[in-house]
């Protein structure tokens, strides 16, 4: 696989007409995989910086598969004491019926089949982010995709998504063969990180967005955290 540039290979779980219980196999590995190598923790962080104090908060993930990110944000809240409200928009109704099957969200989530570009808000949420979710789009969707974030919350918006590296390619590649049961995970995740993106290939998409304030800062493992804040 060349690096050097990105892959637009269509991944296998951007097909139509996938299995629902292939679906669940495969929500089910990435929340692992998001738990064990600190995609989670990287949501949280996007989370913590664009806060300000806030003890109330309504947040919306676009591209938000399973569930798990809004599960893991929602645990923090609690134990930091922070009131959230959750929209979830994913535009794969098999998805949205995996999340909604998180009984701890309950209550406290909306859920939206749709494309994103289609949901009208009668008010923003706060605070906007996706993960894992850029790479499944081309450059020049991302740049209208930017866009729309920024214009869409009353805070700030974060991004989770992958740094295109070899050693994070043949590392997923190599886990995933070894320990993955889902065919979907096999194929898609090191596909995944051939889609993602460098330091410098956010920095141009966010210029050409207009949006020259937003940070681009390395995770570990292998992330990038996208953050734009709204000042007044």
């Amino acid at each position: 696989m060349n690096l050097i540039q990105r892959s637009y290979q269509a991944e296998l779980l951007d097909a139509d007409d996938i299995p629902f219980p292939d679906i669940r196999r495969n929500m089910h590995e990435l929340d692992v995989i998001n738990r064990w190598l600190g995609g989670h923790r990287i949501t949280i962080k996007g989370l913590q910086q664009l806060l300000n104090g806030r003890r109330q908060v309504h947040i919306c993930e676009i591209g938000c598969g399973g569930g798990d990110n809004l599960q893991a944000l929602l645990q923090w809240c609690r134990r930091k004491h922070i009131a959230v409200t959750f929209t979830g928009i994913d535009i794969k109704d098999s998805c949205i019926d995996y999340a909604t099957q998180r009984s701890v969200l309950t209550g406290h989530t909306r859920w939206i089949v749709s494309d994103y570009r289609d949901v009208r808000f009668t008010e923003k949420p706060d605070i906007l982010f996706s993960s894992l979710f850029c790479h499944h789009f081309t450059n020049e969707t991302l740049v209208d995709q930017l866009q729309w974030m920024q214009q869409h919350c009353s805070m700030g918006f974060f991004i989770n998504d992958l740094h295109r590296h070899w050693l994070a390619y043949h590392s997923i590649r190599i886990l995933t063969q070894l320990f993955s049961r889902s065919y979907l995970v096999k194929n898609d995740a090191p596909l995944s990180v051939a889609r993602g993106f460098t330091r410098q290939e956010w920095q141009s998409l966010l210029q050409q967005a207009g949006l020259r304030k937003a940070q681009v800062k390395w995770q570990w493992a292998f992330r990038h955290l996208v953050t734009w804040q709204q000042h007044v």
